[in-house]
C-alpha cells in the first residue's frame, strides 16, 4: 500500500514564520483536516496521530505550530485574554490561505478545541465538520488546579527539558503563556457561550471520563449549545489525551463521523 506523503512548510508572515506539516494519502477523499494543538503542544507532540488520521480517513491532514510554539518563530508578548478567539483571524487564517483551503474539517485538542469551535462558528459556509478532543468551554476550579499542579512539576530540576525538547528556547514562554493566561483575573470569566450557537456544522465531541483539565460537564455544555447535529462520546478510563490513550477508538469514531458527513452531502 502506498505510504503517506509527509511535507514540511515554512510559512512567512508579518510576525515571523509558522511551521506547518501535512500528511497526504495517495488517494484523497474529502476536504483537508486542520489540526489545532493544545496549550503546551506543537506539531511534533501530535506524534503519529496525524499520519494515522490521514490513513484512516483518506484525507490530507494539516498541522501547524502556533506562533511562539514548536518550530514557529518566538514571541515575547503575553497572550491576550481573547487569544482563543483571535486564532481564527491570525495563524489559522494564514495557514488556510497558504494551503489554499477553501473548505475544511477542523480538529482541536484542549484549548485547540476551543479555537476549532471559533473557526467553525466564523466560517459556517466553509467548515464541513468540527471535532474536539478534551476541549474546555469555560474556566473552572478543576482546570486551574490542574494547571497549577503542572506548574509545580515543571519547577522541579530537569523538568523544563521536557518542554525544551519540543519548543527549544521558547519553552519557558510556552509554560508561562499557559499558566499566566488561564490563571489571570482577566481570563476568569472566559467562555465560548457566544460562539457555540454559531456552530451549524456537524460536531463530534470526544472527552475522557478522567480528564485532568475539565470534567465531563464541559463536553455536555458544548454539544448542548451548538446548532448542528452533535455527537458526544465520553471515553472510559481516559484522561486528557484520548488520541494517545485510546488511538484506535478515537480514529474509528472520527472515521465514522466523517463518512456519515460525506454520505449526507
Amino acid at each position: 500500500m502506498p505510504a503517506i506523503t509527509i511535507e514540511q512548510h515554512r510559512v512567512s508572515t508579518q510576525n515571523g514564520t509558522l511551521f506547518a506539516q501535512c500528511w497526504t494519502p495517495p488517494r484523497q477523499t474529502g476536504v483537508p483536516i486542520i489540526l489545532l494543538h493544545d496549550s503546551l503542544g506543537c506539531v511534533a507532540l501530535w506524534r503519529d496521530f496525524p499520519g494515522q488520521l490521514a490513513s484512516a480517513t483518506g484525507r490530507c491532514v494539516i498541522a501547524y505550530d502556533r506562533m511562539g510554539f514548536g518550530q514557529s518563530s518566538s514571541r515575547a508578548d503575553r497572550l491576550a485574554s481573547d487569544f482563543v478567539e483571535r486564532e481564527v483571524c491570525t495563524d489559522f487564517e494564514t495557514i488556510r490561505q497558504y494551503f489554499d483551503v477553501s473548505r475544511f474539517v477542523v480538529l482541536g485538542h484542549s484549548v485547540g478545541g476551543g479555537m476549532a469551535i471559533c473557526c467553525a462558528a466564523t466560517s459556517p459556509q466553509s467548515c464541513e465538520g468540527l471535532i474536539t478532543i478534551a476541549a474546555q468551554g469555560y474556566v473552572d476550579r478543576q482546570i486551574l488546579d490542574g494547571i497549577r499542579a503542572v506548574e509545580t512539576q515543571f519547577a522541579q530540576d530537569g523538568q523544563m527539558q521536557r518542554l525544551e525538547k519540543y519548543h527549544g528556547a521558547k519553552a519557558y514562554w510556552v509554560l508561562r503563556a499557559w499558566v499566566d493566561t488561564w490563571c489571570s483575573d482577566a481570563f476568569k470569566d472566559w467562555n465560548l457561550d457566544a460562539w457555540l450557537p454559531k456552530v451549524r456544522c456537524a460536531f463530534l465531541c470526544l472527552h475522557g471520563d478522567h480528564d485532568e483539565y475539565g470534567s465531563t460537564d464541559h463536553p455536555h455544555h458544548l454539544v448542548s449549545r451548538t446548532q448542528g447535529p452533535a455527537n458526544l462520546h465520553i471515553l472510559p478510563a481516559c484522561g486528557h489525551m484520548p488520541h494517545r490513550q485510546h488511538p484506535s477508538t478515537v480514529l474509528k469514531l472520527i472515521r465514522g463521523f466523517l463518512e456519515c458527513q460525506q454520505a449526507g452531502r
